[in-house]
């Protein structure tokens, strides 16, 4: 046993002793270190808290690198020596039997150094606390690295024990969602030779794998990459990433063996600046060197040793056991010593595993410890079932013997250049990291693959042995000798896509075509397919279609002059003539003696006047300023109508007339007329479901005999109808424009699609490329090079376009919405106009309704003499009125106007003598009135023989 010193246990009579137990590898300068800065941080504690009731005594144990030693002294310490916690193991390999021991003594086992994921099970290992971060919790940092990269294939090397195994299947887990393979595992054993790491290496280098993730002891990772570099393996295109254990210990080790690593990405546990940990490096190296002098003096390495993060955790870790212990002692007033024990002192030495006694205090500071905060030395220090609480990942490049930080990685935040940007959202792209310097004095991203690799499994494509339309797929040369075909063999427009797709891929993709890992062809996207295959994006229209016979339809009809405009057009013009000349009668009755006279003139009048505006020979003039304004409106509206009108007559007289003889699938089924089909394709069961029974259904086997069953109609054992994928039509299109059309989609599909076997990640990949191809020009120019060929240009250009020539409401509607509009609008204005000039006829509340509309209405029916068509009188006239009235007199006539009781009752004229005026008094109420009475309005007109 080795005893601690006085400063490290600060025991004093007043005091209650804790014993604790630590289990380092003591005869390594790593367990020098972590002891030297639990030993500090103890007489941190203490030195700043003189006044707490308890000290931890500190019973040190060497492990000496062995597992079982390792158990067998946490043993001695829990059946003898009784501690309370054990500060330790130094490996993850030692730990297992340690977690298990604690478990059953209720003794808290706290390790900072062993991070494997398979240690820390919640069920099984509730007394094990692990104040360091998981190996675990890496695996996102290194999956977001792979990811910002596009790279699709890793290998791990890892050491073959319990420590290298466990970070592995969180690993490809992490790296199967951003869709990355993992086509091997390079398990290295501990003890390996440099003979054994070399074969090793050779092996990786004959793979087309380039990208390679290190979870090594750092001193089997020394090895490792120094024969990696050595034979050439840290050159161009190679990426090595490293897990977080390898790159904390990175500062112990001296600038010569980094010097091998150059260009390698790290994984490292952020450490926030603070004076406080400043303060501690001075102190931890003054007190470092001035315990371990003798062992300096024998092994240089203790010379060499520097301090990393784990030794923060150290001193974190027994900081938060003896604040525990302190807030438990405060809180529950226990008292720790031999007496409290539940059960009989075993003899000392003795390490059986018969029995051993349970902790007293165990369950309580179990709790305590959990709920544990604080701010530390290496950051905030808080235990999260049972686990540091995953902090912040720095991201480094190891460059010119040194490591340069290139960003952070965050759980919230993904990648990110600086802590400032913490505020963005998740982030995987690789501009969110500094430039980098790859291996090789590379600055250009390794794509993370070698093009000829020697050991490379290559994708088998599968291949049609037969297509109908060889324009997607076409095999030129086919030797029978062997079932594969080089890429030269096979042709075809599906050919050339996904090979422009292959290229896109940020790998490189070897394959072989005629065998079967992945289908090339005209195959469509089905669901039925889908449970047995992984489908791309399709690069093909979707849809199937149906090609039908077109028909020359010019008319010869003598009612064909009807065509140009569909009904609803013909209705809403008709109803729109009789509007306007509606509209033109009112605002021209009063003031135009062409819109007056008997009621039969009046309206054939404005009729005549409203249809006469076709052709603009109207003999009717108008002489409101709103008429005109309307007839100009209406004028441009028949201009544009007539105007298309005699195009749209032109055309159905003069060019030839190309209409599908069938127009719907239903019309076929309804008539029990046949269809066509490919023998091979889906579309038979489509047909089927859709109901044709299966004596409606004919089955082809080329183009030439579908357009032999098309040319003889289904009345003379040919087909209605062809009906395929919408792809297949248009080259059927392309050679036969003259004789048929399109018509569909009918039946909604994917497209055409690339299928890869369940589960391949190049079905993800294989469709960004495929996006890729299509959004760019060189989809056109495939396109171009496989269905527009020099002899299909001409009957593609010269394909007709077969719709409907009838001009409807919808394409003049904002025509008549003008017209109708501006009609309406000046309707108004007369209205308010002629209402406001009599007033006080409309407003004489003495008369009721009725009266008053009809005496507007008699108003509305007689002329506007004030109008300037009507004053032109002879100049011995003159007028005199009041109010709004007037009345006109002859100058030969000097009496007054004459009374209401001297007028004809009849009201109406009466022969005169030669001179004499002829009046006609129109008296709005029963009784005479004064003639400024508002009620009565008196109008005297005159007449001369």
């Amino acid at each position: 046993m080795v005893n601690c010193s006085s400063t490290s246990c600060l025991a004093q009579n007043d005091t209650i002793p804790v014993e604790v137990g630590v289990v380092f590898d003591l005869e390594t300068w790593l367990g020098k270190v972590w002891l030297s800065c639990i030993e500090l941080g103890l007489s941190d504690f203490y030195g700043s808290h003189p006044n707490f009731k308890t000290r931890l005594i500190l019973n040190i144990r060497d492990s000496k690198e062995d597992v079982v030693t390792a158990a067998s002294q946490a043993l001695d310490l829990i059946k003898n020596v009784q501690v309370r916690a054990i500060l330790g193991p130094h490996k993850s390999t030692q730990a297992k039997f340690i977690i298990d021991l604690g478990q059953k003594a209720q003794v808290p086992i706290i390790s900072f150094s062993a991070t494997s994921p398979s240690l820390k099970i919640s069920n099984q290992s509730t007394y094990f606390f692990r104040t360091a971060t998981g190996d675990s919790s890496q695996v996102l940092a290194i999956s977001s690295i792979v990811k910002a990269f596009r790279w699709r294939k890793v290998v791990p090397i890892y050491i073959d024990n319990e420590y290298g195994e466990g970070i592995i299947p969180y690993l490809v887990d992490a790296l199967g969602e951003v869709n990355t393979e993992v086509p091997y595992r390079s398990a290295i054993p501990p003890s390996a030779t440099d003979d054994q790491i070399k074969a090793e290496l050779y092996k990786l280098n004959t793979m087309q794998t380039r990208v390679f993730v290190v979870h090594t002891s750092s001193d089997l990772g020394i090895r490792l990459f120094t024969i990696a570099n050595k034979i050439g393996m840290l050159g161009q295109g190679y990426v090595w990433i490293i897990t977080q254990d390898f790159t904390n210990r990175l500062n112990s080790l001296n600038s010569s063996i980094i010097d091998s690593m150059e260009g390698v990405l790290g994984i490292k546990t952020f450490v926030p600046q603070s004076k406080e940990l400043d303060s501690f490096k001075v102190r931890w190296k003054a007190n470092y060197f001035y315990k371990n002098i003798d062992q300096i003096g024998k092994n240089p390495t203790f010379f060499d040793a520097k301090l990393n993060v784990m030794g923060f955790w150290a001193y974190d870790s027994v900081h938060a056991l003896a604040l525990a212990v302190e807030k438990l002692i405060s809180t529950s007033g226990s008292v720790i010593n031999t007496t409290t024990l539940n059960s009989v002192t075993n003899t000392s030495g003795s390490t059986n595993l018969d029995s051993f006694n349970v902790s007293p205090i165990g369950p309580k500071l179990l709790e305590t410890l959990s709920s544990t905060r604080f701010k530390g030395l290496a950051g905030d220090f808080i235990l999260d079932n049972g686990q540091l609480k995953t902090p912040i990942f720095e991201i480094v490049n190891i460059v010119n013997g040194g490591k340069g930080r290139i960003g952070y990685w965050t759980q919230n935040n993904g990648l990110v250049r600086n802590l400032a940007d913490l505020s963005v959202e998740y982030s995987t792209s690789k501009s969110s990291l500094k430039p980098i310097l790859w291996p090789g004095e590379s600055t250009n991203s390794p794509k993370g693959y070698w093009e000829n690799p020697t050991n490379e499994k290559r994708l088998r494509i599968g291949i049609p042995n037969s297509s109908i339309y060889r324009e997607f797929v076409d095999v030129i040369n086919c030797d029978a000798n062997t079932s594969i075909l080089s890429s030269s063999d096979v042709i075809g427009f599906s050919i050339d896509v996904f090979k422009a797709s292959v290229r896109a891929l940020p790998y490189a993709l070897n394959y072989d075509f005629y065998k079967y890992d992945a289908v090339v062809a005209d195959m469509t996207i089905r669901a039925n397919r889908s449970q047995y295959v992984y489908f791309t994006l399709p690069y093909t229209e979707s849809g199937v279609a149906m090609v039908v016979p077109v028909k020359d339809n010019m008319s010869k009809s003598a009612w064909v002059f009807l065509k140009p405009l569909t009904w609803d057009l013909w209705v809403t013009t008709f109803c729109f003539f009789l509007f306007i000349g509606f509209v033109v009668w009112v605002l021209e009755h009063r003031i135009n003696e062409d819109f007056r006279g008997p009621p039969s003139h009046q309206i054939g009048t404005s009729f005549w006047f409203s249809f006469s505006t076709i052709g603009l020979f109207a003999e009717e003039r108008v002489v409101s300023n709103l008429a005109r304004f309307v007839v100009i409106v209406w004028a441009f509206v028949l201009l544009i109508l007539t105007q298309s009108y005699a195009a749209s007559l032109t055309s159905l007289l003069t060019v030839e007339q190309l209409e599908p003889t069938i127009k719907d699938i239903n019309q076929i089924l309804k008539s029990g007329e046949r269809v066509g089909c490919l023998g091979y394709s889906f579309v038979y069961e489509l047909l089927k479901q859709r109901g044709f029974a299966n004596s409606q259904i004919v089955l082809l086997n080329s183009t030439q005999q579908c357009d032999h069953f098309l040319s003889i109609g289904s009345a003379k054992g040919g087909i209605a109808a062809y009906v395929d994928e919408t792809p297949n039509t248009k080259i059927f299109l392309a050679q036969y424009c003259s004789k048929y059309t399109l018509i569909g989609p009918i039946f909604k599909t994917a497209g055409y699609g690339f299928a890869f076997r369940n589960g391949s990640p190049l079905a993800h990949d294989i469709s960004k490329a495929i996006l890729n191809v299509t959004e760019g020009d060189e989809m056109k120019k495939i396109e171009n090079k496989w269905f527009m060929t020099t002899e299909q240009n001409t009957c593609l250009n010269s394909d007709p376009k077969i719709s409907s020539n009838s001009l409807s409401l919808d394409n003049f509607w904002g025509l008549f919405l003008i017209a109708g509009v501006s009609s309406l609008s000046t309707l108004i204005i007369f209205a308010i106009m002629f209402l406001q000039k009599h007033k006080q006829i409309w407003s004489n509340s003495q008369s009721s309704i009725p009266r008053r509309i009809g005496a507007i209405s008699k108003i509305f029916d007689q002329k506007d003499l004030n109008f300037h068509t009507f004053k032109k009188r002879s100049n011995n006239q003159f007028y005199g009125g009041y109010g709004t009235d007037f009345v006109e007199f002859s100058a030969n006539n000097t009496n007054c106007p004459p009374s209401p009781s001297t007028s004809n009752s009849t009201g109406s004229n009466s022969p005169m003598p030669m001179g004499e005026q002829l009046g006609t008094i129109l008296i709005s109420s029963a009784q005479a009135s004064p003639p400024n009475h508002d009620g009565h309005i008196v109008q005297i007109s005159t007449t001369h023989n």
